[in-house]
């Protein structure tokens, strides 16, 4: 059943959430409006698994290793992180501000035979309403929001004591406007043009420096860097100039 926990205080920006609306019905095309982040998923996911496993001291070898785990998928899209973590046992609730990603989402679970809380909802109207979980997916949404640190603030709220964010974004400097705005929407295609505003990219610094202000604990950052070569993604402990990764705790 789609649910819409929309009202009250919100740090979504319209303008972005409409891009994204615009987009909805593209989220499983691998070759689609959303190739970069089917390239990029199962960099993501091998991140996402192992910072998971390390913190809850799961083993990824065992089925369902994440079984008992509440987890929200906030910014969810089409369900491209959603699904991989209902497969490893977790009860996953995807939310998203743009309500036609909802039902895209939905049908293609169905198909999947997975059971995913798919929901019309902010970050702030969910934890108003006292969703509380274990893991919290905050993936390459921060540069979208109206105010970062309220938006991260409200992430915070949604864990647990002892919780666990992992947030991805896109640095703020030449590279990234080279590699992300003219690269990927001009260049290659592979995002309509002005689907990033740079201005809004955050540094790893910044963005250190927000989590901390929200209240939580940064444990670790990490670069995800494309190989033009190989054409594949990979995770790197020293190249965090254009797409990142952090993972942060909310303290016990």
């Amino acid at each position: 059943m789609q649910t819409s926990e929309m009202s009250g205080e919100t740090t979504i920006d319209p303008g972005e959430v409409a891009k994204f609306e615009a987009m909805a019905a593209e989220w499983w095309d691998p070759a689609g409006k959303f190739k970069p982040l089917h390239m990029m998923n199962p960099c993501r996911l091998d991140y996402i698994t192992r910072q998971i496993a390390a913190e809850f001291g799961r083993d990824l070898t065992q089925l369902a290793p994440f079984g008992g785990l509440r987890l929200l998928d906030i910014g969810c899209g089409g369900g491209l992180l959603s699904e991989p973590m209902a497969r490893l046992g977790a009860e996953v609730v995807g939310a998203d501000a743009a309500e036609g990603n909802i039902p895209v989402a939905q049908v293609h679970a169905r198909t999947q035979d997975l059971a995913i809380d798919y929901r019309h909802a902010t970050a702030e109207a969910l934890a108003a309403a006292g969703e509380r979980f274990d893991v919290v997916l905050n993936m390459e949404v921060v540069e979208h929001v109206a105010d970062p640190l309220a938006y991260l603030t409200a992430c915070r709220e949604l864990l647990k004591p002892g919780g666990l964010m992992l947030c991805s974004t896109i640095n703020r400097n030449p590279k990234s406007f080279m590699v992300a705005i003219v690269g990927a929407e001009h260049v290659m295609r592979w995002l309509p043009r002005g689907t990033h505003d740079w201005r809004k990219f955050i540094t790893p610094d910044e963005l250190q420096e927000l989590i901390r202000k929200a209240a939580l604990e940064p444990v670790d950052r990490k670069g995800f860097v494309f190989n033009p070569v190989a054409w594949r993604w990979s995770i790197s402990d020293r190249d965090l100039s254009v797409n990142y990764v952090t993972a942060s705790v909310k303290p016990g």
